[in-house]
């Protein structure tokens, strides 16, 4: 039976872009600005709730245009569809969106699942088990040359944040250059590494020498080889003894079982982008129930997304590593509610239903499809300093 007033009434997509404070800059390539998707979809009585596409081509290849299309294509057949059936919704959205269209899947699913729960006066976070009601964040520093790693790291230091998350993956002498920059600001931080594909198992291990020889200790190395190289990622946490994440490697939830079964790592990293909410919320709990460790991160999100991601790890528990600093890096967070706070911390014991978070109108409008917002381009304010990744 439908609930009344549950049904799906609108869908509305709304491409925006958001400036950063320099290049973001991977292993698999640079963004220069955040061009994404926000999904506003509305309830028979009149419940709004938001979610937020942000692809991120120089990882996995999905753009914003096509982010768009498919929300716009799987929106129209929710119309009319009871929302309180949340799971057979978000089933109908994998079905509807293939594997590879997870930023599309991510904005849909987050949006209903923030409508449903505000109109049910629950904080999402209680949705996915309610285990807890913060999680702090590491932050990163991008591939950049020693001096500005270390100035980078010096600012992550000042916002009293002692994880920090290292992007390595184009030359092990170089990277491991920065890696000691790093360290040497604070030998407190508790160091990881990411190397997105860009090494093998032999690079990766010969980074792990040097930075040994260095005195670097690192606490987690993630995607130290190519996607489907399950035993060089097992490789390099066996003879480099140091444990190892999936990134690139986990795509769904027959990865997560298939790298839980031949224990090819110690850790699965989730991103709502890369899979959908539905799917990454099962792949940890398939990570539990296997004895693997957990990690939430994201592309290059706002506060919406990376506060539905920061929903998902406080309600289930049991994360050993947050990566949800993205937001540092925008000159305009086009978000408003739950933020990144000091030391890292993303505080939801305040948020009484939904995700907490909704965009600042108007937008400034992506190029994916600009029309489709009929607001005018807001007046940024004035850019802050440059974030602690640089």
């Amino acid at each position: 039976m439908r609930s009344a007033g549950a049904g799906v009434a609108a869908v509305d997509a709304l491409p925006f872009r958001a400036e950063l404070t320099e290049s973001f800059e991977i292993a698999g390539g640079a963004a220069h600005a955040h061009e994404g998707v926000f999904v506003r979809l509305r309830l028979a009585d009149g419940t709004e709730g938001w979610g937020e596409a942000a692809p991120l081509a120089a990882f996995n290849g999905e753009t914003p245009a096509g982010a768009l299309s498919a929300i716009r294509r799987a929106g129209r057949a929710w119309l009319g569809r009871d929302a309180a059936a949340w799971r057979a919704r978000l089933e109908e959205l994998e079905e509807a969106l293939p594997r590879g269209a997870g930023a599309a899947r991510a904005a849909l699913g987050m949006a209903l699942l923030d409508a449903w729960t505000r109109r049910a006066g629950l904080p999402l976070r209680a949705l996915f088990g309610g285990a807890r009601t913060s999680v702090t964040s590491d932050v990163t520093v991008t591939l950049l040359p020693p001096d500005a790693a270390a100035a980078a790291a010096r600012r992550i230091r000042a916002l009293g944040v002692r994880t920090v998350k290292i992007k390595v993956g184009r030359d092990p002498a170089d990277d491991a250059a920065r890696v000691a920059a790093v360290a040497a600001v604070d030998p407190g931080f508790t160091l990881l590494l990411d190397a997105n594909q860009g090494y093998g198992p032999r690079e990766s291990l010969d980074l792990l020498r040097r930075l040994r020889a260095k005195g670097a200790r690192v606490a987690l190395f993630e995607q130290p080889a190519r996607a489907g190289d399950w035993d060089g990622l097992a490789r390099v946490g066996r003879l480099g003894r140091v444990p190892v994440a999936a990134d690139e490697s986990l795509r769904g939830r027959a990865d997560a079982l298939g790298l839980a079964r031949a224990r090819a790592v110690s850790v699965l990293n989730l991103k709502l982008m890369k899979m959908g909410v539905l799917e990454a919320w099962d792949c940890a709990l398939i990570a539990r129930a296997a004895g693997l460790g957990l990690m939430i991160g994201g592309m290059i999100e706002t506060s919406l997304a990376m506060a539905c991601a920061a929903h998902l790890a406080a309600g289930v528990g049991g994360f050993q590593v947050v990566d949800l600093d993205t937001p540092l890096w925008l000159k305009r967070d086009p978000g408003r509610g739950v933020r990144f706070g000091r030391g890292g911390l993303y505080d939801l014991s305040r948020v009484r239903a939904g995700i907490g978070v909704v965009p600042r109108l108007p937008l400034i409008p992506g190029r994916a499809d600009a029309s489709t917002t009929a607001a005018a381009a807001g007046t940024a304010r004035r850019p802050r300093r440059p974030p602690p990744r640089a």
